[in-house]
């Protein structure tokens, strides 16, 4: 079985974690995931007072807004965003062999 792993600059070896999913019902909304990561992964979604996500266009039934994984694709494996998370509501994994 093979695995992806890399080097740090010491030469230790290190294993990426890839975001899996963001707990809706722990996020703020506050935007510091969004804000670390440089590559376009995460975006706010608005949500109405049953936990559903809607569209921006309702505004009237917006309650709050929580961070979604919108291009999981592009996720590079730092875990910035984990470690940036007052809520620790993100789930990191490796990638899958």
């Amino acid at each position: 079985m093979t695995t992806l792993t890399g080097l740090t600059k010491g030469g230790l070896t290190w294993e990426p974690r890839f975001i899996q999913e963001i707990n809706k019902d722990t996020c703020l909304g506050c935007g510091r995931c969004y804000k670390v990561c440089g590559r376009d992964v995460l975006m706010l979604q608005p949500m109405n007072e049953f936990g559903e996500f809607i569209d921006e266009d309702d505004d009237d039934d917006i309650e709050r807004q929580v961070m979604t994984i919108a291009n999981p694709e592009k996720c590079v494996g730092c875990e910035a965003c984990a470690r940036i998370c007052p809520k620790k509501c993100h789930t990191h994994a490796p990638l899958p062999v």
